[in-house]
C-alpha cells in the first residue's frame, strides 16, 4: 500500500524552496483528490515558505475543528440515530450492543481508517491509527479506569473480549508480515466479527438459561445487584456500550403543569436551540465554554441532519425542522459524498444533479407540511431516523477524508512518518472523547461497563477499519491489495499491543479480576514506555535492523 518509487511527496522538503511548488504540481503522490481542500497544494504553492510555521499552526487548529466535527456527529446525530434504528428493529441489548452500538462507538475510528488504508500514500496512518488507538485505549483508558475505581472484571466477558482482539492483532500482524492480501483472507478477517458476535450471542443465551434455571430451583429474597461482585450480569454482556448510549435526562422537571401548545414557529426556533437550559444551570464554566464554541457548529448541523430519539415522548418529532431537513440532508449527503465529487455534476451536461435534489426535496417537504401535525409524529418516522444515519455516516466520512489528507501534508512538512502521526494525532484525537467518557462512567459507578467498552469496541475498529479498507482497494484496483509497513515502527506498534494485551489476559486471571491502582499505574506506564521507544524509532534512534 505504500509506494515505494522516488517520486513520492516525501521527498518535497529536501528540495530547494523554489523547486518545491512546480515538484508538487507535477507529483501523483501530492495531487490528493479525495478531500475538499489540497493541503499539500496549499502549502508550498499557495502561502509562502517563510510562513510554514503559522501554516502548520493553523492546520492543527482545523484539524482540532475536524475533530470536533467528528466527536459531535457521530455523538449528537449519528449514534442516535443507530440507537432508534435499533430500537425499531426490536433488537435485544446484546445484539444492538455488539452491532448498532459498536459501529456508533467506532464510527470515528472506522472511516478514519477506511480513508486512510484506501490510498496507497496514506496506509500507513491506518495501521499508526488502529495500532495507536488500541494500546491508548487498552493502557491508558483501562488503566484510569483501574485508578479512579478499583473493582472486579466480569470474568467471561473480559476473557472472550481479550482473545478475540488477541487473534485480531495477530491476525493483521501476519497480514503486514507477508505484505499482501487477497479477496478471500479479506472476507475470512471480516467473518472473525461475525464469529465474535455469534459467540456473545450464544453466550448470553446460555447465560439466561442458566440463570433462569437457577431462580426456578432456589427461591431466594430480592437482593440489590452487587456491582463489585465477580459474577456475570446481563449488562456485561454489552462489550460495546458506551456513555455515549446512557439515556440522557430530558428535563421533566422543566415540562409545564398545564397543556401548552406551541405555533409552528416557535416549535422551528426551540428545535434549533443546541442549548438545554436545565443542563446550562448545573454545568460548570469549562463546560459551558466549550459548549458556546461548539454550538455554531451543532446549529447548523440541526438545520441538516434529522435525529428521532425513541426515548422521547414525540420520538424527537418536530414538523417544521423535519420538513427543512427534507430539503437539506439530501443536499448534505451529495455534497459530502465523495468530497463533494458530485456537487457539481450536470444530468445530460444540461440540468445541475443539486438542483434536482433541491426540487425533490421541496416537493417531499411540501406534502409531509400538509399531512402532518405538529402534535403526533407520522407511523413514518422511523425513516428519518434512516435518513439521519445515512446524512451523519456520510459527513463523518468526508470529515475523516480531510482529516487524513491534513495529516498527511503535516507529515510531509515536518518530515514524520503517516504510522507515528497515525499513533499519535489521528488516535488521540479519536479516542480522547472515549477516555474522557469511560472515566467519567468509572467515577459514577459503572467501572465493569467502562472496561468492558474498552476492550469490546476497539475489535470492531480493527477488523472492520483494516478489512473494509483492504476490500475497497481491492475492487478499486481489481488486484491483490499490497501491505508494506513503513520501517521498524509498525512492527512496535503490533509488538507493544500484543504484549499488553498478553499482560492483561495473564495478570487480570491471577487477581481473581480483581483490578487496583497498581494494574492501572502499570498499564499507564507501559504506554508512556511504548510511547517513548514508538518515537526513538522514528527517529531512527533505535534501530531493529
Amino acid at each position: 500500500m505504500t509506494s515505494q518509487t522516488t517520486d513520492e511527496c516525501d521527498v518535497v522538503m529536501r528540495l530547494n524552496v523554489s523547486e518545491r511548488c512546480g515538484f508538487v504540481k507535477n507529483t501523483s503522490d501530492c495531487n490528493v483528490e479525495e478531500s475538499f481542500i489540497n493541503y499539500i497544494h496549499l502549502a508550498f504553492c499557495l502561502l509562502p515558505p517563510n510562513l510554514t510555521p503559522l501554516t502548520v499552526t493553523l492546520c492543527m487548529i482545523w484539524l482540532l475543528f475536524l475533530f470536533i466535527i467528528l466527536g459531535l456527529t457521530a455523538s449528537k446525530f449519528f449514534c442516535p440515530n443507530l440507537s432508534a434504528i435499533s430500537t425499531s428493529l426490536r433488537l435485544t441489548h446484546t445484539v444492538a450492543g455488539v452491532t448498532f452500538l459498536a459501529l456508533g462507538n467506532g464510527a470515528p475510528d472506522i472511516f478514519s481508517a477506511l480513508a486512510a488504508i484506501s490510498r496507497p500514500h496514506t496506509a500507513g496512518l491506518a495501521v499508526g491509527a488502529l495500532f495507536g488507538a488500541g494500546i491508548f485505549v487498552t493502557t491508558v483508558v483501562a488503566g484510569s479506569v483501574a485508578l479512579v475505581k478499583p473493582f472486579a472484571l466480569a470474568s467471561r466477558p473480559f476473557l472472550r473480549d481479550v482473545i478475540f482482539y488477541m487473534s485480531a492483532v495477530f491476525w493483521t500482524f501476519v497480514i503486514l508480515y507477508r505484505g499482501t492480501i487477497s479477496l478471500g483472507e479479506t472476507l475470512g478477517y471480516l467473518s472473525l466479527y461475525i464469529v465474535y458476535v455469534l459467540t456473545v450471542i450464544i453466550g448470553t443465551i446460555i447465560y439466561n438459561q442458566q440463570k433462569r434455571s437457577l431462580n426456578s430451583t432456589v427461591q431466594a429474597a430480592p437482593q440489590m445487584p452487587d456491582y463489585q461482585s465477580s459474577d456475570t450480569s446481563d449488562d456485561d454482556e454489552l462489550p460495546s456500550l458506551s456513555p455515549r448510549f446512557i439515556p440522557h435526562d430530558y428535563e421533566t422537571e422543566y415540562r409545564p403543569l398545564l397543556p401548552y401548545s406551541e405555533s409552528t414557529s416557535q416549535i422551528f426556533l426551540g428545535s434549533l436551540n443546541p442549548i438545554d437550559s436545565g443542563k446550562w444551570r448545573r454545568k460548570p464554566m469549562k463546560w459551558k465554554a466549550l459548549k458556546i464554541f461548539k454550538t455554531p457548529l451543532e446549529f447548523l448541523l440541526l438545520l441538516c441532519i434529522p435525529v428521532v430519539d425513541p426515548d422521547k415522548e414525540d420520538k424527537n418529532w418536530k414538523r417544521p425542522l423535519n420538513c427543512l431537513h427534507l430539503v437539506t440532508a439530501p443536499l448534505m449527503c451529495l455534497f459530502a459524498f465523495q468530497s463533494g465529487a458530485y456537487g457539481h455534476f450536470m444530468i445530460q451536461g444540461q440540468f445541475p444533479l443539486w438542483l434536482l435534489f433541491l426540487l425533490l426535496g421541496l416537493f417531499l417537504s411540501a406534502i409531509l407540511f400538509c399531512t402532518t401535525t405538529n402534535d403526533h409524529p407520522p407511523s413514518y418516522h422511523c425513516l428519518f431516523a434512516i435518513l439521519g444515519f445515512v446524512t451523519s455516516a456520510l459527513l463523518i466520512s468526508a470529515a475523516a477524508s480531510e482529516v487524513v489528507s491534513l495529516l498527511h501534508m503535516l507529515g510531509v512538512v515536518l518530515t514524520l512518518s503517516n504510522t507515528v502521526l497515525g499513533l499519535t494525532l489521528l488516535a488521540w484525537g479519536n479516542s480522547i472523547g472515549d477516555c474522557f467518557s469511560d472515566i467519567t462512567l468509572a467515577k459514577q459507578g459503572y467501572p465493569r461497563m467502562a472496561i468492558s467498552a474498552c476492550f469490546g469496541g476497539i475489535i470492531f475498529n480493527m477488523v472492520f477499519g483494516v478489512g473494509l479498507g483492504c476490500l475497497a482497494q481491492r475492487f478499486e484496483t481489481h488486484a491483490e491489495v499490497q501491505i508494506e509497513p513503513e520501517g521498524d515502527l509498525p512492527w512496535v506498534l503490533a509488538a507493544s499491543l500484543g504484549l499488553s494485551l498478553v499482560f492483561s489476559f495473564i495478570f487480570v486471571p491471577l487477581r481473581n479480576f480483581h483490578v487496583g491502582r497498581h494494574y492501572g499505574i502499570f498499564l499507564l506506564l507501559f504506554y508512556f514506555t511504548f510511547l517513548i521507544v514508538a518515537l526513538l524509532t522514528e527517529f531512527n534512534i533505535i534501530k531493529f535492523q
